[in-house]
């Protein structure tokens, strides 16, 4: 009953002009029309947020790369075992160096794929807010592991001096350190 006399009154009550008049006297100008002013203050309604949709050829990539990083680990391990016998041995057996060679292609082919479905996936999700920090931290670290490969790559052919070797092994490792990191990270936030 109140909110019936409360509509009433003010459907009753002449609304108040809030335009200023007129600044000339011209019978050309336009009437002024009155303005209901709102007691109310506006509702602020906060932004929805917009559905991401993505492809399964997304999910595709994602699985590819997730082998991949499982695949990554191991291929460490050896390519670490390997370079740690080359170094340590006197005259280490002929089988080591193209072994080593082998492991470190493998890891090569590892970090092309990778890096490609990575990329790939990052693009698609560049929509996507949530885990949007986790990505970028996840994606910077592998693409420094990855000019470390590259980098320990084209000094590990001509690593005749022990210095040499050092440095490539140093290279190595460093490029192994951020790549693990990078790889767990990803796995505890299970992005």
């Amino acid at each position: 009953m109140l909110n019936t006399l409360f509509c009433l009154a003010v459907l009753l009550v002449p609304a108040r002009d809030t335009n200023p008049p007129p600044t000339s006297a011209s019978p050309a100008s336009s009437p002024t029309i009155p303005v209901a002013v709102s007691t109310r203050p506006d509702t602020i309604r906060p932004k929805r947020r917009h559905a991401i949709e993505y492809s399964d050829a997304y999910a595709i990539r994602l699985e590819i790369h997730k082998l991949g990083s499982y695949t990554m680990l191991p291929l460490f391990a050896a390519e670490y075992a390997l370079g740690q016998n080359l170094l340590n041995d006197a005259s280490p057996p002929s089988w080591m160096s193209p072994t080593h060679g082998a492991v470190a292609t493998g890891i090569a082919g590892v970090f092309t794929v990778n890096t490609l479905t990575g990329a790939w996936n990052l693009w698609d999700s560049r929509q996507d807010p949530s885990g949007r920090a986790q990505r970028w931290i996840h994606a910077s670290l592998m693409l420094a592991s990855d000019a470390g490969f590259m980098w320990a790559g084209a000094i590990g052919g001509e690593a005749a001096t022990a210095s040499d070797r050092r440095r490539h092994k140093n290279v190595a490792i460093g490029s192994m350190a951020l790549s693990t990191v990078g790889t767990a990270m990803m796995w505890l936030w299970k992005q």
